[in-house]
C-alpha cells in the first residue's frame, strides 16, 4: 500500500486495484476512512471530526495529483509523492 502523503499523523494511501470512484485511504491512529477524490466526503470508515478536517484541506490543494494518482494506480505504475500540508 503506497503512502502518498504524511501530515500530523494522518497517513494517505491509495491502493493498486481499488474498487470504483477515485478514492483515497486515510490513516489517522487507530481509525480508517475512504475518502472520495470528487467530493472530499467520508464514503467508508470513520475518522475524527478534526483529522477530516485537515483531510479535506489537503485533499482541495492536491485534488489534481490525486486525480493523477488515481490513473497511475489503474495502470499499475508508480505513485507519486504529494506535498503534505503544513
Amino acid at each position: 500500500m503506497p503512502t502518498i502523503a504524511e501530515f500530523y499523523g494522518i497517513k494517505i494511501y491509495i491502493f493498486y486495484d481499488d474498487h470504483a470512484e477515485p478514492h483515497f485511504h486515510a490513516y489517522y491512529g487507530e481509525y480508517e476512512g475512504e475518502v472520495s477524490v470528487k467530493s472530499g466526503k467520508l464514503i467508508a470508515g470513520k475518522l475524527p471530526p478534526r483529522a477530516i478536517k485537515l483531510v479535506k484541506e489537503w485533499m482541495i490543494k492536491h485534488k489534481n495529483e490525486l486525480v493523477e494518482n488515481w490513473e497511475l494506480a489503474e495502470k499499475h505504475e508508480r505513485l507519486k509523492k504529494i506535498e503534505p500540508l503544513k
